[in-house]
């Protein structure tokens, strides 16, 4: 049923920018879970830099065999933008983190991209939503700190891991909201092919840095979730969500995102065996909650 005064045509490119949007959730909903599995056996430096190298070949291969056109003058600019988000930033800061935190801590932490995002389009693209959708917003945001704070039943103090994925959640949201933009003026596959590339040459030098400390040791089980985030994480999920960011708007169809925490949590439980506490749960709930009536809101 749609909205008051939302005619079917309008709606149409809206509802194909969540349907895409979910995609990529559900395929970046493995990451956090995955990439704890990876430190098991690997460096943070080595995952961070080594996915965005598996991530660029297949890149490199795309645009070769496509040729698309090739962006031009400031285009280059806001690619690094995005490369220094989404290739270098993020993909690094929780690498690090997951060192430590737990999977099911970092996804819910992780559950302030969304907002984060928001706040990004609003400054970038000049996206203006109204109080309703900002109700939501904020208090997902709040749900996800404070249940992200809870651990055993009780608050502790934030730690440095938290701290890495605060940054983290900023790299990313810097890189979506420009990314998005990009999307449409070179396509979706298109703009994260092009970041990979434009980032290659750092990822490249520091995969290189990384295996000074040795080769990574990691079993068949390590290698596999590696791969995952080379090729899906890194690559083909960013086809349906820069797709879904792009139809936009940008701010509401990031909203999606607040799903991944519970997505990620049950991967988490089935992969790894985290115990998830009632509080977990009902964090992830309400966050899922408040995703809905951002997504619902209108301007």
């Amino acid at each position: 049923m749609l909205s008051p005064g939302l005619s079917p045509v309008r709606s149409a490119p809206r509802l194909r920018g969540i349907a895409l949007g979910a995609l990529g959730v559900l395929a970046f909903s493995f990451t956090i879970p995955l990439t704890r599995l990876a430190v098991h056996g690997m460096s943070p430096l080595f995952i961070a830099n080594g996915r965005a190298v598996v991530a660029a070949i297949l890149a490199a291969l795309m645009l070769a065999v496509t040729r698309p056109a090739r962006p031009r003058g400031v285009q280059w600019a806001r690619l690094a933008v995005v490369a220094g988000g989404i290739v270098l930033g993020f993909p690094l800061l929780t690498s690090l983190a997951l060192q430590t935190a737990p999977a099911s801590h970092g996804t819910i932490v992780i559950a302030l991209l969304p907002a984060a995002t928001a706040i990004a389009a609003t400054l970038r693209a000049k996206e203006r939503q109204g109080a309703r959708f900002w109700a939501f917003n904020g208090l997902g945001a709040a749900a996800a700190l404070a249940f992200g704070a809870l651990q055993g039943g009780r608050f502790e103090v934030p730690t440095a891991a938290d701290a890495l994925l605060i940054a983290a959640v900023i790299a990313a949201a810097v890189g979506y909201a420009e990314g998005a933009l990009l999307a449409r003026e070179l396509g979706a596959w298109q703009t994260i092919s092009w970041a990979l590339l434009v980032a290659a040459p750092a990822t490249l030098a520091l995969t290189w840095v990384s295996l000074g400390e040795g080769v990574p040791h990691g079993g068949a089980i390590e290698w596999l979730a590696f791969g995952y985030l080379g090729v899906v994480s890194m690559y083909v999920g960013f086809f349906a969500w820069y797709g879904g960011l792009a139809l936009g708007p940008i701010a509401s169809v990031s909203q999606v995102q607040l799903v991944q925490p519970m997505l990620s949590l049950a991967w988490a439980g089935l992969l790894l065996g985290e115990h998830l506490g009632p509080a977990v749960w009902i964090g992830g709930a309400i966050v899922i909650a408040c995703a809905a009536g951002a997504v619902r809101a209108r301007r």
